[in-house]
């Protein structure tokens, strides 16, 4: 098969079985049959995308460059979408919301530290007054 070839939902939709698994990933139908068994993550993963659009699968796991190498080596055509079929679950790879949650998750975390600073000082502030108070 050349990598030209156009292939619609329903022809993908067909192949989800272990010998027999064709992924669609950014619009790109790949047969990922031989590769099942070599997946790091096991085959369970990739049978459950099999014969679907597993962009959104494949994104989330943030694959390595070695990875999107191999997926290029199982590239067998394009997928022609028509009226009816599913919506593509993401439109590009995402490289840069790890590190825009990694810095909100930061902010949040001076944040909570600062939060219970004051509360820890005006806690013992509470305690520093009603103590004296309680001596007079």
């Amino acid at each position: 098969m050349s990598s030209t070839q156009e292939l619609t939902y329903s022809d993908v939709s067909g192949h989800s079985s272990k010998k027999d698994l064709y992924l669609v990933i950014h619009d790109k139908v790949y047969n990922a049959s031989t590769f099942v068994d070599e997946h790091p993550g096991g085959e369970e993963v990739l049978l459950d995308v099999g014969g679907q659009d597993a962009t959104e699968a494949f994104e989330d796991v943030g694959h390595s460059d070695e990875a999107r190498e191999i997926l290029d080596g199982l590239l067998i055509g394009k997928l022609q979408r028509k009226e009816g079929d599913p919506a593509p679950k993401a439109s590009a790879p995402q490289t840069s919301t790890s590190t825009s949650t990694q810095s909100s998750a930061a902010g949040l975390g001076i944040g909570l530290y600062a939060i219970i600073l004051v509360g820890g000082a005006l806690a013992f502030g509470a305690y520093k007054y009603l103590q004296a108070k309680s001596e007079k």
